[in-house]
């Protein structure tokens, strides 16, 4: 089973053994890879020092993997896809890591994405390896670990990183800014197609499919037109790409392989305009200020003097008994920050 729950990195009193999970990780040991992903996604002061250690040792073995970034609505049979998806590149001769940015339920606290064994081929091909990064509802925590768990399975030899989100809000904006081709799955006759296209998406999409061509192929070649038709108008005339829009079926496994060439052709055409590495480049500067974000916050959070006055100025905040605004100059005052200007 190549699904790796998480486990205490800790166990026994014990810090992990950096060089031996360095070893293992160059060796393409998937428990080892597993424990050195629960490290990073860990946010204890002393693993995140373990943690940045590791992946500063590991930093010249990644970079060579294609990042795939796979969005869609719920029901858009984004795990089927995902399994069929894999599996074909698997017997291409690839080894294909399928990373969830599952931000949890913010009440319940159950993940969205849920069972990921639902990717029965992939769940037991010993090319792949599968891994949920649930995150208490942290969307910025789930980007530090996501991120970090992609160079981990780049330099655990991983070809292809395909990362999937729940297709909701922010997490697609995150998710684009660390991968290098950014796929959104649309299903067809969805009510008015033109409709379904959120602009947002169009400026992050690199490749449109329209998802469950069999059920339909008419209603999703017209789909496809529809959203062609949309994109002409709406997208830049001397952009270096052209946004395709392609019609798949993740359950029958049909236009996958077309797919997958389109997707070549993207890195090509990036490649050649000189945009594949600024991409790079401009995510990992976006991701050094997410860090100092998240870092910032987490220590705000755990402050002793802000800790101390939180409770008193929420309830007042409830009770109408002091604003909002009010209540965070005390508290970035009890931070060391003074007033907000």
């Amino acid at each position: 089973m190549s699904i790796l729950h998480t486990q205490d990195v800790n166990r026994g009193g014990h810090m992990p053994d950096i060089a031996a999970l360095e070893t293992g990780i160059k060796k393409g040991d998937r428990a080892m890879l597993g424990r050195a992903i629960t490290l990073v996604e860990s946010r204890r002061s002393d693993h995140l020092a373990q943690a940045q250690e590791l992946l500063s040792r590991l930093l010249p073995f990644t970079g060579k993997a294609r990042r795939v970034g796979i969005t869609g609505v719920p029901g858009v049979g984004k795990s089927t896809f995902i399994d069929a998806f894999g599996s074909n590149l698997t017997k291409l001769g690839k080894r294909v890591a399928v990373l969830a940015v599952d931000p949890s339920s913010g009440r319940s606290g159950g993940s969205i994405l849920g069972d990921k064994t639902r990717m029965e081929r992939l769940a037991v091909d010993e090319q792949a390896f599968i891994r949920p990064s649930p995150s208490a509802g942290v969307l910025g925590g789930v980007g530090r670990a996501t991120r970090e768990t992609m160079l981990l399975c780049e330099a655990a030899g991983y070809d292809v990183i395909l990362v999937e989100t729940v297709g909701a809000g922010q997490s697609e904006y995150m998710v684009a800014d660390m991968v290098d081709v950014f796929l959104v799955l649309m299903l067809p006759g969805a009510g008015d197609e033109l409709q379904g296209i959120k602009k947002g998406i169009l400026e992050i999409a690199d490749i449109l499919a329209v998802n469950k061509a069999d059920q339909d192929a008419g209603k999703a070649r017209r789909a496809a037109r529809d959203y062609a038709s949309a994109l002409h108008i709406m997208t830049a005339g001397d952009a270096a790409w052209k946004l395709p829009v392609l019609t798949v079926s993740g359950l029958q496994n049909q236009g996958l392989d077309a797919l997958w060439e389109t997707m070549e052709k993207h890195r090509h055409v990036m490649v050649e305009a000189g945009l594949f590495d600024q991409r790079r480049q401009d995510q990992r500067v976006k991701w050094m200020w997410a860090m100092v974000e998240d870092r910032l916050l987490t220590r705000f959070r755990n402050h002793e003097k802000v800790c101390r006055i939180l409770p008193g100025l929420e309830s007042d905040v409830r009770n109408d008994c002091k604003t909002a605004t009010q209540a965070a100059e005390d508290l970035l005052s009890a931070f060391g920050m003074g007033d907000l200007e």
